[in-house]
């Protein structure tokens, strides 16, 4: 079974990336790496926390983390938010699941449906 993590990102921030090129998110260059959450229940939460005000469609990229190229690195002391220290080469991603939100913008559920 595969060790998997979640990271969410704006539908079209991620639909305008370069399907050709590994995949690094807006705030890469300033943090010098990619967010990621384990547990859907941890995404919905992180979702919330930072994004319920943000009215653009959001997607959760699910990411093998024994694919990801890149240092997986944990530094909460929970390990329940990893970072990827490097671009996500595109062959970790194995599905991309649109978001529920509720009408007041609260993040509910993923969609259990692959895109693309």
């Amino acid at each position: 079974m595969p060790s998997l993590t979640y990271h969410l990102v704006a539908e079209p921030v991620y639909k305008d990336w370069d399907a050709s090129q590994d995949y690094t998110p807006e705030d890469f260059e300033q943090d010098g790496f990619i967010h990621c959450t384990d547990g859907i229940a941890n995404v919905l939460a992180t979702a919330n926390r930072y994004y319920k005000d943000d009215d653009r469609h959001w997607l959760v990229l699910v990411i093998d983390k024994e694919l990801v190229s890149a240092e997986v690195k944990y530094e909460d002391a929970e390990k329940i938010y990893p970072h990827i220290y490097g671009p996500l080469n595109r062959d970790a991603i194995v599905s991309e699941l649109p978001v529920k939100r509720a009408d007041d913008g609260t993040f509910v559920a993923l969609e259990l449906v692959k895109l693309g």
